[in-house]
């Protein structure tokens, strides 16, 4: 089965005594209902699931649950031979966005305290914004992504010892030999290629087979299209437009979305298409990546302008929209082809997955940089520049920005194709594949560089 990290993070509350019901969310096909099946049959001899998606297309008996026995009796119903004791039973309530009164409910549920719960939903994100009794006092609310870069590494036989030799030269500033770098580049641009939803990673391996591939992202696609129109169906024809659009404007200079350009009229602007865009990032479909002209720390007292960018919550489908079964453009890194945009998104779904708020550099005088994240070891902002081509070291905009002494710019990055690791002043250059290494969740408060 494929290694997901947040398997450590679920074992551990479940064994836990905490009172709070664990819930993971995310979008669909990252592989939440599969890793907590995973953990929860190891960990309970009693494990009972309950997909509330399955019970609304059938004899929907937890449609108008109001109270705890109400919720026993149709579990009893179902599955009253595991109903035992808590440190052995483990209740998992499986697309409970469906019915918005069972998130609800759980608060109660742990109250009583007679089973053990964890949860789980698409659209998490979207039910909890438009429900206003959610006891969030009562939840622990984690957010699931696709396999990130290091989870593709371990699924592609890459082992631990190895990713922390890796990790202890990332902290030293020391570049991986040759043939490891060479390695490493291989895997990264078939993580291209492949993304991190977990049944096109299982289709590669499995099949090596681009189109069996391609298939099941473009099934993917669909689900989330499908989403759209069910929750959403006074702006589901909105939503659509401004998630198709997200390839296109990533082929522009400035990839930031352009409200007028989303119905092709005049005057409109980003508050007509809010709740389209807190839509998309809700569900976990889209990444947000704010503007910020002023950088200061923490970046979120800053984030105030109505410029954003939209990049697509997996790299795969993006390669996918914009080469189709032809590989070539990513695998033999062409010269005619600019990989900007693909770079810019894993770039930006490892910060994501690795605890950033994303946020961008804009400013009308003196240029834009990809990305800023906080610097919680130093309590500064540290800006980030993608390089995909061989002009890695050029970068005004970013220099001025290094160099603008009001910011108090610590170290910056640019993360490029090159294996070599050096330092230039402010700025460390280093390989693509080390956006791995930034975490803003290390455990410790401090963020890791």
């Amino acid at each position: 089965m494929l290694y997901r990290k947040i398997e450590r993070l679920i074992e551990e509350h479940l064994l836990s005594d905490t009172q709070k019901v664990l819930l993971i969310d995310g979008a669909r096909q990252v592989g939440k209902t599969y890793i907590v099946r995973h953990v929860g049959q190891r960990l309970f001899p009693n494990y009972i699931e309950l997909n509330m998606v399955e019970d609304s297309l059938g004899e929907r008996l937890f449609e108008n649950i109001r109270s705890v026995d109400d919720f026993y009796l149709r579990v009893s119903m179902l599955q009253g031979d595991k109903m035992r004791e808590k440190g052995k039973t483990l209740i998992f309530i499986d697309e409970i966005q469906v019915y918005p009164q069972l998130l609800a409910l759980l608060k109660f549920l742990a109250q009583e305290g007679r089973f053990t719960y964890i949860a789980s939903g698409s659209l998490l994100g979207v039910t909890l914004a438009q429900t206003t009794s959610i006891p969030m006092g009562s939840i622990r609310k984690v957010r699931m992504y696709p396999l990130d870069f290091e989870e593709f590494l371990y699924a592609n036989g890459m082992n631990e010892t190895v990713i922390g030799v890796l990790r202890e030269k990332f902290e030293k500033l020391e570049p991986a030999d040759e043939a490891t770098h060479r390695k490493l580049m291989d895997l990264f641009r078939k993580y291209l290629i492949v993304g991190g939803l977990p049944d096109a990673v299982n289709a590669y391996l499995e099949t090596k087979n681009i189109q069996a591939v391609r298939a099941v992202q473009k099934e993917i696609c669909e689900y989330y299209a499908a989403d759209a129109s069910k929750y959403d169906r006074e702006n589901k024809l909105k939503i659509r437009r401004v998630y198709d659009l997200i390839p296109s404007n990533m082929e522009n200079k400035k990839k930031r979305v352009v409200a007028q350009s989303i119905e092709n009229k005049r005057g409109k602007s980003f508050r007509d298409y809010s709740d389209e865009f807190d839509y998309l990032t809700g569900a976990g479909i889209a990444l947000q990546v704010r503007a910020v002209s002023n950088p200061v720390f923490p970046l979120i007292e800053s984030s105030g302008k109505n410029l954003l960018k939209l990049y697509l919550n997996d790299v795969g489908l993006l390669t996918g929209v914009l080469y189709g079964h032809n590989i070539r453009a990513v695998l033999e890194d062409e010269r005619s082809i600019n990989l900007g945009s693909v770079y810019e998104t894993v770039v930006a779904s490892e910060l994501t997955a690795h605890g950033y708020p994303l946020y961008y550099y804009d400013n009308r005088k003196r240029g834009e940089v990809d990305y800023l994240i906080d610097d919680y070891g130093t309590l500064s902002v540290a800006p980030i520049e993608v390089k995909s081509g061989k002009d890695y070291t050029v970068h005004s905009a970013l220099n001025a920005f290094v160099q603008n002494e009001e910011y108090h710019i610590r170290r910056a990055f640019v993360v490029s194709n090159e294996r070599e690791i050096t330092v230039k002043g402010k700025i460390v250059y280093l390989p693509i594949y080390d956006i791995m290494f930034l975490r803003a969740d290390a455990g410790d408060g401090t963020g890791t560089f």
